[in-house]
């Protein structure tokens, strides 16, 4: 197996790390699987872990895909760094380390995003802090977060293999998020305050 081979290993096992399930146990002694949602990703970290351990999350999962993306970047080039920062969501997603059973990809594309993407990730990011701030849904936020990246690396002239990969994961999180778009359509979803305090 060569470098690239390597890098994509490695970026898998890199993006699987459960963050969320690793500081919930270690610092709280809280699996969060068992509590919330159920879901190893940074909002059910935050509503089941408190603020403090949910920033830990965030950052850790944010890093995790910057890292990825980075590794490719470093192994073969903007095409390999692009394979590895999607392949990072999906060590997320689907997590070896936790049964295959992960957080639903939205911190960790950012964090490949920031490092392969920056300006459209700029648009996606401050989509997401307006959706939140106005609707206080957490999911809406992400959905809405991942769709402005899209759309701005349309209208910022990405093409080819680039604009591609980002709708392939634009797409891949309306997938995971397919269930709260159910309820976000009969009324029925969550609304939150990250940043409440933990009681």
């Amino acid at each position: 197996m060569g470098i690239i081979g390597l890098a994509v290993v490695a970026a898998y096992l890199i993006g699987a790390i459960p963050f969320a399930l690793v500081v919930g146990k270690g610092l709280r002694g809280v699996d969060v699987r068992e509590h919330g949602s159920g879901n190893l990703g940074t909002t059910n970290a935050f509503r089941t872990l408190g603020k403090q351990v949910g920033i830990l999350v965030l950052i850790g999962d944010i890093t995790k895909g910057s890292l990825a993306a980075g590794l490719g970047l470093w192994a073969g080039g903007p095409e390999w760094g692009i394979l590895t920062g999607i392949v990072a969501v999906f060590g997320h997603v689907f997590p070896v380390y936790a049964r295959f059973r992960g957080g639903k990809g939205i911190a960790t594309g950012a964090g490949a995003f920031v490092v392969l993407f920056p300006q459209a990730f700029l648009v996606g990011a401050l989509l997401f802090a307006g959706t939140l701030l106005f609707t206080r849904y957490v999911s809406l936020a992400s959905l809405m977060g991942a769709l402005g990246i899209g759309l701005g690396a349309l209208f910022l002239g990405y093409d080819g293999l680039s604009l591609g990969a980002i709708w392939l994961v634009v797409l891949f999180v309306y997938f995971t998020h397919r269930a709260n778009i159910g309820r976000l359509l009969k009324g029925q979803e969550r609304k939150a305050n990250l940043f409440e305090k933990k009681k």
